[in-house]
């Protein structure tokens, strides 16, 4: 009886299948791509792709120099965006989940569905005129505005993401807890919330991106001159173009931060969880 001849895995196939090589991929191309670009930005590369110059383009060293030099201010404008965002993002997702839980018992999701599918753009100069009325103080009305509109963004993404985790259960799941008598505030606690915690970090995946794109977004509309979104506006309008870019890439690491936070946080609360 012969034995079968076991051939062993190539060097691809062992790293393809390797978990913690791909998780180190997660991070290691992303850099490299980064790297890639720095280098055609830099080496002046992209300015040929896409014919312009230095002046429109600024060079990644000079947008360096320019948020050295204006750190105080950039700071400033940065924890107003945040501010702003953030707050919005905490009601807005608190909303969305109670949403969530109502259409969950009543069915529907109609109504959050709508606000996910309108366009920021719409929604930050209607919301401008409808709080010129609700105080006399331009930074008051503008910042209500703001958190109204990241409200709305967040309340949809939450809403649609905790309703499935609300709703989408385990076979047979339900029908046990009947079995066992238990309760609506039973069911809700012990099986719905848990199973929906996944979801909700889904959810907020989309909305910390989202809010921030939104405040800065927000801004360009804005009364009141602050913030990140209204930094890049008004430099752009005077020409400052590099003073723009160092406020887009500031943007750009606030994005990316929260981003980061919300992973480490979701990776040892679930953990916990599991």
């Amino acid at each position: 009886m012969t034995e079968k001849i076991k051939r062993k895995k190539s060097l691809y196939l062992r790293l393809r299948d390797n978990a913690g090589v791909q998780n180190s991929m997660t991070i290691i191309l992303p850099v490299i791509l980064g790297l890639v670009i720095f280098g055609l930005w830099q080496g002046q590369v992209l300015h040929g792709m896409f014919g312009t110059d230095t002046f429109t383009l600024p060079l990644p060293t000079k947008i360096v120099g320019i948020m050295a030099d204006n750190m105080d201010k950039i700071i400033e404008n940065s924890l107003s965006t945040i501010a702003v965002a953030a707050l919005g993002l905490a009601i807005g997702s608190v909303l969305g989940y109670v949403i969530a839980m109502l259409s969950a018992m009543m069915g529907g999701l109609s109504l959050i569905g709508a606000f996910a599918s309108i366009p920021v753009v719409a929604l930050a100069p209607v919301f401008n005129n409808w709080t010129k009325d609700i105080s006399h103080d331009a930074e008051i009305r503008s910042t209500i505005a703001k958190i109204v509109v990241v409200m709305l963004i967040a309340a949809a993404d939450m809403g649609i993401n905790a309703y499935r985790g609300l709703t989408e259960l385990k076979p047979y799941s339900e029908d046990l807890m009947s079995t066992y008598a238990a309760n609506r505030r039973k069911v809700f606690f012990k099986l719905r919330l848990p199973n929906s915690l996944p979801y909700v970090f889904d959810a907020l995946k989309i909305s910390v991106p989202a809010c921030i794109m939104t405040t800065i977004v927000s801004e360009y509309f804005a009364e009141y001159i602050t913030g990140v979104g209204r930094a890049i506006r008004e430099n752009i309008v005077l020409a400052q173009y590099s003073t723009a870019w160092a406020y887009i890439v500031t943007a750009c690491v606030i994005g990316v931060l929260a981003y980061v936070i919300l992973l480490i946080f979701q990776g040892i609360l679930l953990r916990r969880y599991r």
